[in-house]
């Protein structure tokens, strides 16, 4: 009781309705992956019944003078736009995480500073994501783009679609086949840490403290002039730009954090996509999540070798809660009483990892990609978010009715589980037979289409 008046000002400063929940960013670099490969993990944790869809853009040259279009405010269009993978809120532009085709991955998280957050529309942060994916060839060239946007546009609007306030500040993991860097924002001040061996994640907090490798040329003077650094000793970024009352609940992501960090650390050495899978699916720790109003919504793991001969591989599940421990109690009991047993680990995941490879004749898959509304759009109407709209794709549409024919015929739920557990199983061991040259990788161009594909038609 006594931490909820400083909860109820926090909530009042940062325009939020309702405690923050939110995501989780991993990484492993040689030596901390098994091989030698750059490994990179998120869970996209946002509210339960907002649909995620897995969305292909081509690269595009543009003429010069474009503008462009992104969730709030019109930007000035780069001149060339590389190709993407996104998994993304269906009602926004941007993107909460995803890969181009230079081989960089980048995921954001939710954090609050002590910078008041902007009660106007700008970029939001999920769109400076998408936005340096578009535009950065490299760890390092997309955290340019997304710093020198963010100085010059700000970040601000509402990050869900609901007229309740809920807005932001953002961090991001940003990673190509040689480094990462840990992105951390306060308005339009950032700070950045480089990581190039090793395991690292993040949540929804600070976590660059002094060991600071690049920053906005203004933090300090910013925060010597609000009186939050005195101007002597060592500079500890999170230390200074913290909230000072956060609410109780932020603990939770803290917790998550620690989870994390145990997870990789057990791994240390040995991580692989299985193992990053594993992590993503841990509910005990609070990394894949179920708590009121919000859950884990869409998850992306990809795998980028250190050759760069070798294609990088995106797997994307674009339906909600990858986890196992979801069973209503007959289904529970019918994996572990039975007879027969299908197999000594029964417990079906809920939402399965498929496989994206860029190739020359990609394209987007339509059964993960949802309706437009076109000028209809209640986002795009004002005042915005007066309406629903009904943005399911047809593979989510699919795997919900195949949860409720779990909880209702167990048997058959069950069957339809072992059996895409089992794609995804060969979907893995294919790709890892690819890296080590036993299969051509322009044989798995078309392996997104086809594992969506399948899996609809199971689930039908």
């Amino acid at each position: 009781m006594g931490s909820a008046p400083a909860e109820s000002d926090f909530l009042r400063k940062t325009g939020m309705a309702e405690p923050p929940m939110s995501c989780d960013c991993f990484v492993s670099l040689p030596p901390g992956s098994r091989d030698d490969h750059v490994i990179f993990g998120k869970n996209s944790d946002r509210p339960r019944d907002e649909v995620q869809e897995v969305a292909y853009y081509p690269a595009v040259s543009h003429p010069p003078g474009s503008m462009l279009e992104c969730t709030y405010i019109q930007i000035p269009q780069g001149e060339q736009t590389h190709a993407v993978v996104l998994s993304k809120p269906a009602w926004m532009w941007g993107a909460e995480m995803g890969a181009n085709d230079q081989g960089v991955c980048i995921g954001n998280e939710a954090v609050w500073t002590r910078e008041a957050v902007s009660p106007g529309e700008a970029l939001l942060g999920m769109d400076l994501v998408r936005l340096g994916l578009e535009r950065g060839d490299s760890a390092w060239g997309a955290l340019t783009v997304i710093t020198s946007l963010l100085e010059q546009h700000g970040q601000g609007g509402p990050c869900r679609e609901d007229p309740e306030p809920f807005s932001y500040h953002n961090t991001f993991l940003l990673v190509d086949r040689n480094e990462a860097w840990v992105l951390e924002t306060a308005g339009r001040l950032w700070v950045a840490q480089k990581v190039t061996e090793g395991v690292k994640n993040i949540s929804n907090q600070l976590t660059i403290g002094a060991e600071v490798s690049a920053e906005h040329p203004e933090m300090r003077s910013v925060a010597q002039a609000q009186g939050w650094w005195d101007g002597e000793g060592e500079f500890n970024f999170s230390q200074v730009f913290s909230p000072e009352n956060p609410p109780a609940r932020m603990e939770l992501a803290k917790q998550r954090y620690r989870g994390g960090t145990e997870l990789l650390q057990q791994h240390d050495g040995s991580v692989t996509a299985e193992v990053m899978i594993s992590i993503l699916r841990d509910k005990p720790s609070g990394i894949c999540m179920d708590s009121g109003g919000f859950c884990t919504t869409g998850s992306m793991v990809s795998v980028l070798p250190r050759d760069s001969s070798l294609p990088c591989i995106h797997f994307f599940t674009a339906t909600p809660d990858p986890s196992r421990e979801f069973l209503s109690l007959p289904f529970f009991l019918s994996c572990f009483l039975s007879v027969n047993p299908p197999d000594p680990n029964p417990i079906p995941d809920r939402s399965i990892f498929k496989p994206f490879v860029f190739s020359d004749s990609s394209t987007s898959v339509l059964g993960v990609v949802s309706p437009q509304f076109g000028p209809d759009d209640p986002v795009r109407k004002q005042p915005r978010f007066q309406s629903q709209v009904d943005r399911r794709h047809e593979l989510y549409k699919a795997h919900q009715v195949a949860l409720s024919t779990m909880e209702t015929n167990p048997d058959e739920g069950l069957a339809i589980y072992e059996i895409l557990r089992d794609l995804e199983s060969q979907c893995l061991s294919d790709i890892s037979a690819m890296l080590n040259g036993e299969i051509p990788g322009e044989e798995l161009g078309d392996l997104f289409f086809d594992s969506v594909d399948t899996e609809i038609k199971f689930y039908q």
